[in-house]
């Protein structure tokens, strides 16, 4: 079975730039987009994460919405020739503002699937405001109505196969039950991480305010500690992915546990940009 991503482009947010990546130009605002993604080639269409709401919604965390009727989820999953109905499985990554805004977008018996630690967590306090009201009681609806949603306990089980070639793992990181979604391809496995890495130059490639170029930078936005994060990191570098793909980020190509290309909004797809090789340890 040959499987493939397109990558959906919900909008863009503006926000603080060190929210990111720890320490990098703190008080000043950065532009990134939001994605999601459409697993095409199986049995049916999968999605992973939906975006946020609204613009107005991002502002209850001071950030700005730049959302556009060009980036409604309807109009993302038109453009492959799919509607919210064709649906059969909504992933998530993690459950906050602007992953799961759009759940409601899609019927009942598409089934949402999250990690039961990340249900858990939302309602914890813990991160709060970044878990919406309204996008967490979508979910408890969900939980009321059979096989409107189902919960995956990875920390224990292990990786599952939803799918023929789409394996779910926890992440151990970012949130207390973000997970991973592996996919694969024709062209070797793509991992979709979620916000386990917001941006690949700054955190991975040349990490700022850091001391050695293997000692990735963390975000500014987690809820682990920093050895955590560092290590899922690392545990994505040298996991034998071919793809990394991120929320806020484009997609990146992945050889020897170092980024040497980067993509654009489709996995398998062209390298639009190189990116040399690094010598660790020149002589």
């Amino acid at each position: 079975m040959s499987l493939e991503i397109r990558v959906l482009d919900y909008g863009d947010i503006e926000l603080e730039s060190s929210f990111l990546v720890l320490g990098r130009d703190c008080g000043r605002t950065r532009r990134v987009p939001v994605y999601g993604f459409l697993i095409l080639g199986g049995q049916y269409p999968i999605v992973v994460d939906t975006g946020y709401r609204d613009n107005a919604i991002m502002e209850t965390l001071g950030m700005r919405g730049l959302q556009f009727h060009e980036n409604m989820i309807e109009r993302q999953l038109d453009n492959h020739g799919v509607k919210p109905s064709d649906v059969r499985y909504v992933l998530h990554t993690h459950l906050h503002i602007d992953h799961a805004g759009k759940d409601d977008h899609f019927p009942m018996n598409t089934t949402v699937v999250i990690n039961r630690r990340e249900l858990e967590y939302s309602v914890s306090g813990l991160m709060h405001p970044q878990y919406p009201k309204p996008d967490i009681m979508h979910l408890v609806e969900r939980l009321h109505t059979p096989g409107a949603l189902r919960l995956e306990d990875l920390e224990i089980s292990g990786p599952v196969e939803l799918m023929p070639g789409v394996f779910l793992e926890a992440a151990g990181a970012h949130t207390e039950g973000s997970m991973n979604v592996h996919v694969d391809t024709a062209d070797g496995r793509a991992t979709i991480c979620g916000d386990v890495i917001y941006d690949f130059n700054d955190q991975i490639i040349n990490p700022v305010r850091s001391f050695g170029p293997e000692e990735y930078q963390v975000t500014g936005n987690h809820g682990g500690s920093k050895r955590g994060e560092k290590g899922a990191m690392r545990k994505l570098m040298h996991s034998g992915a071919k793809y990394l793909l991120p929320v806020h980020d484009k997609p990146a190509k992945i050889e020897n546990g170092q980024v040497v290309g980067r993509l654009d909004m489709q996995i398998p797809g062209p390298v639009t940009q190189s990116v040399p090789t690094r010598d660790w340890f020149p002589a």
